[in-house]
């Protein structure tokens, strides 16, 4: 890592931004994979860990992140948008950082990170897809990669919806190169992109059932076309004691 990246990424006392440590518990995972009734002898049936989504950071981020923070909110501001409206946090973690942005709000703020010539974050690198079902009224996330040619800068926007209501609005109109990774994500995750140019599936058949990426997809039991096989679920097959 070059000392520059490793300033940018922290303060300016050199430490990282602070953030609230305990972040958003959306639930507890018990174990790793393999049978759940004692039959598991892997060692990993005994794995308890919490599940926790990063908090928000508090001021100062470090580096060029208050830059990019301050300019955002200011251009918000002259198109009459408040800020704390449209950015619903802003997380430093890891060396990076990502606001979270109200899906009503996603394309002014997009198109405003593009267009601002203090921001030119000119390329969207795709879209990719996280399913929580914990995460109560925004199962659904999706985060976009943001790169500015012009400044060497990466930044992320993550837009949450829920299960029952899985809308997003497409950024086709803003970053072209979205078409295909808002198609992905419909079809592994039934996002729904409004707007999109032509919202198909493109790895799985048009008719199929469900989204194979949630996590409440069933694994296994999908038929096998020879001699009427079946493969069965996890929990239905054999264990080991």
């Amino acid at each position: 890592m070059s000392e520059n990246h490793v300033h940018d990424a922290q303060g300016d006392n050199g430490l990282p931004a602070p953030r609230d440590e305990g972040g958003e518990v959306i639930g507890v995972r018990r174990g790793m994979f393999g049978a759940d009734n004692g039959g598991d002898t892997s060692g990993y049936g005994g794995l308890v860990r919490t599940v926790a989504l990063p908090g928000a950071t508090s001021r100062p981020y470090g580096g060029w992140f208050d830059e990019v923070a301050d300019e955002l909110e200011g251009a918000l501001e002259e198109q009459d948008l408040l800020p704390g409206n449209a950015i619903e946090k802003t997380v430093v973690d890891r060396g990076e950082l990502t606001f979270h942005i109200a899906r009503e709000h996603l394309v002014r703020v997009a198109r405003t990170l593009r267009d601002d010539p203090a921001l030119r974050f000119e390329l969207c690198t795709g879209v990719s897809a996280v399913h929580f079902p914990g995460d109560k009224g925004r199962e659904l996330h999706a985060v976009y990669h943001l790169r500015s040619l012009t400044h060497g800068r990466l930044i992320r926007l993550e837009v949450s919806a829920p299960d029952d209501d899985p809308h997003l609005p497409s950024l086709v109109a803003v970053y072209p190169t979205n078409d295909w990774h808002e198609r992905e994500a419909y079809d592994f995750f039934g996002l729904v992109f409004d707007g999109h140019p032509a919202l198909t599936r493109i790895m799985m058949p048009d008719d199929w059932q469900g989204f194979p990426q949630r996590k409440d997809y069933p694994l296994g039991g999908i038929a096998v076309e020879y001699k009427g096989a079946q493969i069965p679920a996890p929990d239905q097959r054999r264990s080991y004691s």
